[in-house]
């Protein structure tokens, strides 16, 4: 049987409802529809797609149209019947509404020319996700009369599914911001640009190797295929970004397919070990 919903459950379901429909305004700031600065062209273009070695191509930013798709699936999910009182609901739903208002600060905070207090925004955000997928994780891990707690197949979809690919985009993403940033203050690579790129994607590579063997058998499927999809997503197109256009680096572009092709076997070999 499921459990009654508390007041404090209502209020998160609230909560989630009301974070969504500022990011879903704040995106729309993002790609100027209220007559903002598209974020390629804020902050005197230190985001844009040939800014630094590690800004991904513009495509990979169509990422985001199917990560705010996923937020309000799940914002539509967390209203039905039996959600309220769940525990996955109740683990995720206060960060999940706290990583929507993030986002959003993130774009004004950008628009308003601020890149180094974005760093600051965006460490918050990938640090909130980090928490989700720790609680998901926990979920799976989690026993009830013997069986693990998995969730239902369309929360395991929805859910882990949309958080696992905004984990993994925001972690590519603050990568790109922190080289923007570096860049806004005046660092261009202590004069080995190319050997300083190649190092940051190394770590993005431990980072993502680090998720997919954390979450294997601990979260679902949909949850460490989204956190490395997204990642390999966003290193491919750092990859075509410094193969074409106006900042051509092959060593970057070969580091970040290396890096892409290496989170990419470790998550495929990890899942041996999923439940």
């Amino acid at each position: 049987m499921s459990r009654p919903a508390a007041r404090t459950d209502r209020a998160r379901q609230v909560a989630v409802t009301l974070s969504y429909v500022v990011c879903v305004v704040g995106s729309m700031i993002g790609v100027g529809v209220f007559g903002g600065t598209p974020i390629q062209g804020a902050a005197g273009g230190l985001l844009g797609a040939d800014a630094t070695h590690l800004a991904p191509a513009s495509p990979a930013f169509s990422v985001w149209s199917l990560i705010y798709l996923g937020l309000g699936a799940y914002t539509v999910v967390q209203w039905l019947p039996g959600r309220a009182a769940d525990r996955r609901h109740r683990a995720i739903g206060w960060p999940a509404a706290a990583s929507m208002l993030l986002n959003a600060a993130w774009i004004l905070v950008v628009q308003a020319g601020l890149v180094a207090l974005s760093v600051a925004v965006i460490a918050a955000l990938l640090a909130v996700l980090v928490l989700v997928f720790l609680r998901l994780r926990g979920l799976r891990s989690a026993r009830r009369h013997g069986r693990l707690v998995a969730g239902s197949r369309l929360d395991r979809l929805v859910v882990d599914g949309t958080f696992g690919a905004y984990l993994g985009w925001v972690s590519v993403a603050t990568v790109a911001n922190v080289a923007a940033a570096l860049l806004g203050a005046g660092f261009t690579g202590a004069g080995a640009p190319q050997a300083w790129s190649v190092g940051v994607l190394a770590v993005a590579a431990a980072v993502g190797a680090g998720l997919a063997l954390a979450g294997a058998g601990r979260v679902s499927a949909a949850g460490r295929y989204g956190v490395a999809a997204a990642m390999v997503w966003g290193l491919v197109w750092i990859g075509v970004g410094r193969t074409q256009g106006d900042l051509l680096v092959p060593v970057t572009a070969y580091a970040a397919w290396a890096a892409a092709a290496v989170i990419a076997v470790v998550t495929l070999r990890a899942r041996r070990r999923s439940a």
